[in-house]
């Protein structure tokens, strides 16, 4: 539904207030890259798993652990020691996140007021920060052992940040200005 309202909608906008000669020049939206860091669970087997499972719920997909780089001694973190956990979502799957993102997720956030526009950088991708990963339409509340913090960004084609910024407005996303 998405990628039919991006073919059939936004192609055409863009290229008009763009000047796009081809369509394929038209940005569009890459890759989304979903991750968390697991804090406290570090140390605990049972509680990663439990939290690789909700966000695989979350995404549909088994996320990769991330691994630390050096060791910081003050944090009892080793290298090669897994901190956080990342999922990267591409074609169909990608789409159908971004379809629950903006219809159900996003709306379900507490005191939510729109987007900022300043979380889109330079390069045109899109940060988007959510405290608690239960506004998730997945997620039952019950079985939740902690509440996670998750970030997901939205990487796009575009070269400029007002080409981003139009494309992301275009497609639906509830960004204030």
């Amino acid at each position: 539904m998405l990628l039919e309202k991006y073919n059939k909608e936004v192609i055409p906008q863009m290229k008009e207030k763009f000047g796009y000669k081809n369509s394929m020049a038209v940005p569009r939206i890459v890759k989304v890259v979903i991750n968390t860091g697991i804090g406290k669970a570090i140390k605990e087997e049972k509680l990663q798993e439990s939290i690789a499972n909700e966000l695989a719920k979350i995404t549909g997909q088994k996320p990769v652990p991330t691994l630390a780089k050096g060791a910081i001694s003050e944090f009892k973190i080793r290298k090669g020691m897994a901190v956080g956990l990342k999922v990267t979502l591409r074609g169909k799957r990608m789409y159908d996140f971004l379809e629950r993102l903006i219809g159900a997720t996003i709306p379900r956030i507490r005191d939510f007021r729109g987007l900022p526009v300043k979380s889109i950088d330079n390069g045109g991708n899109f940060n988007i920060g959510i405290k608690e990963h239960i506004v998730f339409p997945e997620i039952a509340h019950e079985e939740i052992k902690f509440i996670l913090s998750l970030e997901a960004t939205i990487v796009t084609s575009a070269k400029k940040r007002e080409e981003a910024i139009e494309l992301f407005k275009l497609l639906g996303f509830p960004i204030k200005i």
